[in-house]
């Protein structure tokens, strides 16, 4: 009678245990998948907006510096306005000429260089602003199902603790049990109860944080089946990701290809510009014209222009430096992606048998507390193990997507202009 009775308490609060790991299926509602939601975040985020107007942008700059410099025309007049005969304007001599300013030196392909350069950095920052983006959705996408998940857990967590303390307290009222069972028992359910809210909030939380990228949408039914999706091993040496051709890697090369440009633009700074004159004068005296021709050449005696070569060449080296350390910041990033990624896919496949044996373990526990043969701290270690087992599935799972993730994005390649590979 007793098995019958112990039994008959210990099925419900499995089945609460069993559901805690079961999410609704995608025909149970209106399914919000990862890629529908990536979209949703694209279409609705001003990110990418912002880094298409910088690309706009950098495009106009570059046909500003493109243009010519303007030529001029002047009007001078001479011997006007003095004393004795050139009193007034009767004797003044007048002088209109056009001058054509004259650049050598290829400042203006030097430029232009540096203006396609910073457009080239600005489609990178396009496709830079994009996968930013993916990643965030995607991680808020998982914190969400991680998070609602670690809620459904410390629900049945409250439920156990809860028939437990009723356990407890008909063993007390009957005898068999020392008063402080019941005092245990009510303290793992105050902390369930607490685990529970803190867990709720954390989901409203995560629920808030998609709704932020997707809107509306982010109150459907996630996809179960994607976040628990079988990891496979991988037999033999993995090789690591190159980082050639990445987007960090991209942008600074970019960088580095602008500061070349801007030295070359310095170096043609010294090359003094010629501007040319051609005019006539009408000579008041003889009423005559004559044709005036000229040429004006700055002196570089103050600025020589070495400075700014010099300047340019230390930006120049700064970029190659930074250009490697990007380099080294970038494998160092993905070995460590990578690395978490095959931690998390050890862990998650180790989960399944661990939740196997934690929950047999805990249901034992229960029916041999309930009959009187182990003691409440042997039910009160086995529902802890078999809690930190379900939650470290949890995570095992959230950290492998988060990793795979995070190795997307560092290794996010660029195949043209504002075109991801």
């Amino acid at each position: 009678m007793k098995r019958l009775l112990a039994a008959a308490l210990a099925a419900p609060l499995c089945v609460l245990a069993a559901q805690a790991q079961t999410l609704p299926s995608p025909a149970d509602g209106d399914l919000l998948t990862l890629d529908t939601a990536l979209a949703e975040a694209s279409r609705r985020s001003p990110l990418p907006l912002v880094a298409e107007a910088g690309v706009r942008s950098a495009e106009a700059a570059r046909d500003v510096v493109a243009l010519r410099p303007n030529p001029s025309i002047g009007i001078d007049t001479e011997n006007a306005l003095g004393t004795g005969p050139y009193r007034g304007l009767d004797g003044s001599d007048t002088t209109i000429a056009f001058a054509l300013p004259v650049e050598l030196g290829g400042k203006r392909s030097a430029r232009v260089a540096v203006a396609h350069s910073r457009v080239r950095r600005a489609e990178i920052d396009v496709v830079i602003a994009g996968a930013d983006l993916r990643l965030a959705v995607t991680q808020a996408y998982i914190a969400l199902i991680a998070a609602e998940r670690r809620t459904a857990v410390a629900d049945a967590q409250l439920a156990v603790t809860t028939e437990n303390l009723r356990i407890a307290r008909d063993r007390v009222t009957v005898g068999a049990n020392s008063p402080i069972d019941e005092q245990r028992a009510a303290l793992e359910q105050v902390r369930a109860r607490a685990e529970a809210d803190v867990a709720r909030r954390s989901a409203v939380a995560a629920r808030e944080l998609l709704r932020h990228y997707v809107g509306d949408r982010a109150t459907g039914t996630l996809d179960a089946v994607w976040f628990d999706q079988m990891v496979t091993e991988v037999q033999g040496p993995v090789l690591p990701e190159k980082v050639d051709g990445t987007l960090a890697l991209a942008a600074a090369a970019v960088d580095t290809d602008a500061a070349e440009a801007g030295l070359r633009l310095a170096r043609s700074q010294r090359a003094p510009d010629v501007t040319l004159t051609a005019g006539t004068r009408r000579l008041e005296a003889t009423n005559d014209q004559a044709m005036v021709f000229g040429v004006s050449i700055p002196l570089p005696i103050f600025n020589g222009g070495k400075a700014s070569i010099t300047q340019a060449s230390r930006e120049r080296d700064q970029s190659e430096a930074r250009e490697r350390a990007v380099r080294f910041e970038a494998e160092q990033a993905i070995a460590a992606a990578e690395a978490d990624r095959d931690r998390a896919a050890t862990a998650v496949r180790a989960s399944a048998p661990a939740l196997v044996a934690a929950g047999e373990a805990a249901r034992i526990a229960r029916i041999g507390y309930a009959e009187g043969k182990f003691d409440q701290m042997v039910l009160l270690d086995a529902e802890r193990t078999f809690l930190d087992t379900r939650r470290g599935a949890i995570d095992a799972r959230a950290d492998y997507h988060n990793a795979v993730a995070r190795l997307e994005r560092l290794t996010m390649r660029l195949s043209g202009a504002g075109e991801k590979q």
